[in-house]
C-alpha cells in the first residue's frame, strides 16, 4: 500500500472512530426493554445485511458500517450489565457475579481492541528484487539457530537455504548450534556428553558438505536470544534472516522482502507468515482436515498481523523475519528480558521510532508440535512471555510509542490473559445450577433483549473479519483445551515475572501407538462437574417454574460448555504418527520415464522429502512392477530449470479413472536431496495456492453442528481405550507366577 492510500485509510479510520464515540453517548441511553427490542432488532438486522454485502475491500462503508454498530449493540449491552444486573444479594453470588461480569468485561475489551486493530488491514503490494538492483543490495545472512533439532530437520532447512536467490557474494548461511556447545561438550554426564561431542561434529561435517558456516559458542546463556547475539559477533550482513531449525524458506523469500528495506532506511523488520507444513495435535487428533480447513494459526497471520501494519505495530514473531542488523545493534541484539524475545525486540525498536513491515505472502515451511505435550509446552510459553512484557516492559514503553502502537501492543499483551476468563465462563453456569446463585441477576426477556444481540453481532462482526481464517467456535474449542494449563503458567508469571524460563518447543517427535495423553485428568474433572450440574439444572426447571426463561437459557449455556469440553477429549486421544517427513499436496507437471524407455505424462500431486505421488490420465502402457526403477522430469521453480531424478516404483493404485504411482526417491547425492526438498519447499506461489484452499468460511450453524458432532465420538473412545488398558494391566498381573511361602 502506497503512503497516500495509507493516509486516506487512517483519515477515514479517525473519522469512523469519531462516529464510534459519538454513538458510545447515544449507546448509553437507558431504555425500556421494549424499545431495546426495537433497537437491537435493527442493529442486528443491519450488521447482517451488511456484513452479507461487503466486499474484502477494507475501505468498503459498509464493512466499516458493521464494526460501529456491533460495537454500539456491545457497549448498550455493557451498560445495561453495569446498571441494572449487578446487585447485592448475599455474598456468595455477589463474588459470583463480580467475577462472571469480569470475564465479560475482559472479553468486551479484547472485541473492542479486536474492532480497532482490524479496522484496516494492510495488503502490501508485491515488491520484487529487481535484477538491476543487485550491486547496492545489502549483503544478507541467514541465521539457523538450534537446540535439539535432529540432523535430518536441519539438512531440509540448510540446504533449502542454499537455494534462497540472491545476488552472489552476497549471502551467507550459518546454524548456530546451541546444542554441541562447549558447556555441553564438557559436561559430567557421559552420556550427555558424548550426545553433544557427537552432535558437534555431525553438523560440522553437514554444514562443510552443504557450504554454510557452523557456529557454537561456550556456554547456553539466555537461550535463543543469547545464541543469536553470539552469532552477530561471528558475522558481517547488514540484514539478518532468522529462521527457526524447523522452517524452510523458499527460493523467493530474499527477492519479495530485501526492496523493503532498500525503499526506508527506517524499517527494522519484515515479518512473513509461519506456515505450517503439519497439523498440530489438536487438528490431527481432533478435526483431522489440515488440507480442508484454515490452520489455528491462520487467522494471526492472515489477518491480525495486516491489521497491526496498518498501525505500524506488526511484530517479530521469533522466525520468517529479516532484522537491521544496524537496528539490533542500537539495543544490544536480541533483547532477553522476556521469554518471548521476538516481541520484546520489536518493542524496543517501535520505541525508537522505527519502522516494521508484514509481507503476507508465505514463504516459510514449518514443523507445528506433534504431542499435545509439546502443543501446550508452546503456549505456555507464548503466554509467559507476552505476560512478562506486559508486566516488565510495556509500562515503560507506552509513553515513547505512538497511540495507535500503544494500543496494539497492548491488545497483543492481554490476549494471553484468556485463561482465567475463560474458565469463569466455563464454570459460573454451574453455580446457579447447583447452589441458586444469582450469577446474572435479569429475567430472559431482559437476557433475550440485551444479551442476544451482543452475541449475535459480535458473532456476525468476527465472522466477517476473520470467518475465512477461523471457524466459529473453534477459537473458543482451542482456548479450552489450552486454558488449564495456560492458567497455571500465568499465576507462575503473575508471582514472579522473572522466573519463567525459555523452554524449546519439541518438534519432530514420533508417536508409535494410540493412547491417551496423561494431561487428560482435568478435562475428566470439568465432564464430571458440568454433566452434574445439568441434572440440577433439569430439577431446578422443574422446580422453580417461575425462572424457568433463565434456567433453560443457563443450561442451554452450560451445554455449550460441554460440547467443548468433551470435543476437547478429542485432541487428548494422540494419533499415532511414525511418519518422519510431512506430506504436502503439489500440482506439478512432470514426465516419467519408465523402464523400457517410454514417456508418459504425469502430474506430481503428493510430495514429500523421501518420495512423491505421480497420477495419469492415461496409464502408462508399460508394464510396471514394484521395485523397477524410473527417471521422473520435472520443473523446479528455486532453480527455475528441468530436473530427471531417479526413483523407485513403491505402489500402485487407482485414484478413481485415473491411476497412480506411488515413487521414492532412489538417488540420495548431495544435489538430488537439495532438489527434492526444493521440490517441496522451494515454490511461494504454491504455499500461497494451499493456503487460498483452505482459507474459507463456515456459517455459525455448520460450525455448531460440527461441535456436537465433535463432541459425541470422543467419550466412546476414551472408555474403549480405557477399558483395553484395564485389561491389559489385570492380563499382566494375572501372568504372574505366584509365588508361595514355605
Amino acid at each position: 500500500m502506497n503512503g497516500t492510500a495509507a493516509g486516506v485509510l487512517k483519515i477515514a479510520s479517525f473519522v469512523w472512530c469519531a462516529l464510534a464515540l459519538s454513538a458510545l453517548a447515544l449507546a448509553l441511553v437507558p431504555t425500556d426493554v421494549e424499545a431495546q427490542y426495537i433497537m437491537a432488532a435493527l442493529g442486528v438486522g443491519a450488521v447482517w445485511t451488511f456484513s452479507e454485502l461487503t466486499s474484502e475491500n477494507p475501505a468498503d462503508w459498509r464493512r466499516a458500517a458493521v464494526l460501529v454498530i456491533s460495537m454500539f449493540i456491545s457497549i448498550r449491552y455493557m451498560g445495561w450489565r453495569i446498571n441494572n444486573t449487578l446487585s447485592y444479594a448475599d455474598p456468595a453470588s455477589f463474588i459470583a457475579s463480580s467475577l462472571l461480569f469480569s470475564a465479560e468485561l475482559y472479553a468486551f475489551v479484547v472485541f473492542a481492541f479486536g474492532i480497532f486493530v482490524n479496522f484496516f488491514p494492510v495488503r502490501r503490494p508485491a515488491v520484487l528484487l529487481r535484477e538491476s538492483e543487485g550491486a547496492r543490495a545489502p549483503t544478507v545472512d541467514i541465521f539457523v539457530p538450534s537446540y535439539n533439532e535432529g540432523i535430518d530437520i536441519l539438512e531440509v532447512t540448510l540446504r533449502c537455504c542454499t537455494e534462497v536467490r540472491y545476488p552472489k557474494g552476497k549471502l551467507n548461511i550459518y546454524l548456530l548450534d546451541d546444542g554441541g556447545t562447549d558447556q555441553k561438550c564438557t559436561d559430567a554426564d557421559f552420556t550427555r556428553r558424548s550426545e553433544a561431542i557427537e552432535r558437534r561434529k555431525a553438523l560440522r561435517a553437514l554444514c562443510a558438505e552443504i557450504g554454510c558456516t557452523y557456529l557454537t559458542r561456550a556456554r547456553n546463556v539466555h537461550a535463543k536470544a543469547g545464541n543469536i547475539n553470539a552469532a552477530m559477533a561471528h558475522s558481517k550482513g547488514d540484514l539478518i534472516l532468522i529462521l527457526d531449525a524447523d522452517h524452510v524458506p523458499a527460493a523467493d523469500i530474499l527477492e519479495r522482502t530485501v526492496p523493503w528495506f532498500i525503499k526506508d532506511d527506517k524499517v527494522f523488520l519484515v515479518q512473513t507468515p509461519h506456515m505450517m507444513v503439519n497439523p498440530d495435535p489438536v487438528d490431527r487428533n481432533l478435526f483431522g482436515a489440515f488440507r480442508r480447513m484454515p490452520a489455528e494459526n491462520e487467522m494471526f497471520y492472515l489477518a491480525i498481523q495486516r491489521g497491526l501494519d496498518f498501525w505500524d505495530s506488526s511484530f517479530f514473531c521469533g522466525s520468517a523475519a529479516i532484522l537491521r542488523r544496524g537496528h539490533l545493534d542500537m539495543v544490544g541484539g536480541i533483547t532477553g528480558t522476556s521469554i518471548t524475545e521476538d516481541a520484546e525486540t520489536a518493542l524496543e525498536l517501535h520505541m525508537r521510532g522505527l519502522k516494521s513491515v508484514y509481507v503476507d505472502q508465505p514463504m516459510v515451511g514449518g514443523l507445528a508440535p506433534e504431542s499435545f505435550n509439546g502443543f501446550i509446552i508452546q503456549r505456555m510459553r507464548w503466554t509467559q512471555g507476552m505476560t512478562q512484557i506486559m508486566l516488565l516492559k510495556l509500562p515503560g514503553a507506552l509513553g515513547k510509542l505512538t497511540w495507535h502502537q500503544a494500543l496494539s501492543y497492548i491488545n497483543s499483551c492481554i490476549f494471553w490473559l484468556f485463561p482465567p476468563a475463560r474458565l469463569i465462563f466455563m464454570l459460573s453456569p454451574c453455580l446457579y445450577l447447583f447452589f441458586g446463585l444469582e450469577i446474572y441477576n435479569a429475567s430472559f426477556a431482559q437476557i433475550a433483549a440485551f444479551a442476544f444481540p451482543h452475541v449475535i453481532a459480535s458473532q456476525v462482526c468476527n465472522t466477517m473479519l476473520f470467518g475465512k481464517s477461523r471457524w466459529p467456535l473453534v477459537s473458543e474449542l482451542y482456548e479450552v483445551i489450552q486454558s488449564c494449563y495456560a492458567l497455571l503458567a500465568l499465576i507462575q508469571v503473575f508471582r514472579n515475572p522473572r522466573k519463567p524460563q525459555f523452554v524449546v518447543t519439541p518438534k519432530g517427535e514420533l508417536l508409535d501407538e494410540d493412547f491417551i495423553s496423561p494431561m487428560v485428568k482435568p478435562f475428566y474433572y470439568l465432564i464430571a462437574f458440568l454433566g452434574t450440574s445439568l441434572i440440577f439444572g433439569a430439577w431446578r426447571f422443574n422446580a422453580y417454574p417461575l425462572s424457568r426463561g433463565l434456567t433453560a437459557f443457563v443450561i442451554f449455556w452450560n451445554c455449550i460448555n460441554l460440547g467443548l469440553i468433551m470435543a476437547a477429549l478429542g485432541a487428548l486421544l494422540e494419533r499415532r504418527q511414525r511418519r518422519t517427513t510431512p506430506r504436502m499436496p503439489a500440482s506439478v507437471d512432470a514426465t516419467f520415464e519408465a523402464p523400457d524407455g517410454k514417456h508418459y505424462r504425469c502430474v506430481i500431486d503428493d510430495v514429500s522429502t523421501g518420495g512423491f505421488r505421480a497420477t495419469f490420465d492415461t496409464p502408462p502402457g508399460s508394464k510396471l512392477t514394484l521395485g523397477d526403477y524410473g527417471f521422473v522430469q520435472f520443473w523446479v521453480p528455486a532453480r527455475r530449470r528441468l530436473q530427471q531424478i531417479r526413483v523407485e516404483i513403491r505402489a500402485s493404485f487407482k485414484m478413481g479413472r485415473r491411476m497412480a504411482l506411488g515413487c521414492q526417491f532412489a538417488s540420495r547425492d548431495s544435489d538430488e536431496r537439495t532438489v527434492m526438498y526444493s521440490l517441496m519447499y522451494g515454490d511461494s506461489e504454491a504455499w500461497s495456492q494451499f493456503v487460498g484452499r483452505r482459507t474459507r468460511s463456515m456459517p455459525f450453524f455448520s460450525a455448531l453442528g460440527l461441535l456436537v458432532q465433535l463432541s459425541s465420538r470422543p467419550i466412546a473412545q476414551h472408555i474403549r481405550m480405557r477399558i483395553d488398558q484395564f485389561r491389559a494391566r489385570f492380563a499382566k498381573i494375572a501372568a504372574r507366577p505366584l509365588i508361595c511361602p514355605l
